[in-house]
């Protein structure tokens, strides 16, 4: 018997859900603090860096202020895009649940707090972007960002498109995710193999331990 969706549309986070984007981005992130002449963080408190628009980041971990972080960020872009964009790697089984969204006929969208242009790259790079019916992240200039914005043009997208909105789900693996799902009046899957802590499942409608259990959950089998 073939599967029956339990979701009208998909909303899929990048860092920390489809790919492990860590070794990349802590990369340019240590080069970026080094440009600067800050402290380095441990590992285990970097990766908490990721997820969050990388503005709030040198903000709120690094204690930088508007024009300093922008002046960071600037470092990160040009470092990230010539060295870290292509250190990272799809996690296991995220491919076949990406393609399962797709063979189902589900509207999918990137929703991803990452610039548009290098969450294409990297989708271009892993063959993916095909599956996607769009590709939605920060704007260039950062004015869109936040998740709840970003998310907010993901479902602009999909209803321009004549997506069907009646029952649409988030994924991802930070609070940023579940609580920009929330303020759009979406549900959200909480994914534990990425960048978040234990406590940022809070509010969500569901956890998945693995792409597998996550296929399950989305109505799509495992």
């Amino acid at each position: 018997m073939t599967p029956t969706p339990a979701y009208s549309a998909v909303l899929l986070d990048l860092d920390g859900t489809v790919v492990d984007s860590a070794p990349g981005i802590m990369e340019s992130l240590r080069f970026t603090l080094d440009e600067l002449g800050l402290e380095q963080p441990a590992d285990d408190t970097i990766v908490h860096w990721i997820g969050p628009p990388l503005l709030d980041a040198f903000r709120d971990q690094a204690g930088l202020d508007e024009h300093q972080s922008r002046r960071a960020l600037a470092i990160y872009r040009r470092h990230y895009q010539s060295t870290g964009i292509f250190n990272a790697e799809v996690y296991v089984g995220m491919s076949d649940v990406i393609r399962r969204i797709h063979a189902a006929g589900i509207p999918l969208s990137l929703a991803t707090s990452k610039p548009e242009s290098s969450a294409q790259i990297i989708l271009d790079h892993f063959g993916l972007t095909q599956f996607f019916t769009f590709i939605t992240g920060a704007s260039e200039d950062e004015s869109r960002s936040e998740k709840a914005d970003v998310i907010l043009e993901a479902l602009r997208r999909l209803r321009m498109s004549g997506a069907d909105l009646s029952a649409p789900i988030m994924v991802g693996d930070r609070h940023h995710d579940v609580h920009g799902a929330r303020d759009r009046g979406l549900p959200a899957i909480f994914c534990t193999w990425g960048y978040g802590e234990d406590k940022e499942r809070a509010g969500a409608l569901g956890v998945a331990e693995s792409p597998a259990q996550l296929s399950e959950m989305l109505g799509l089998g495992s």
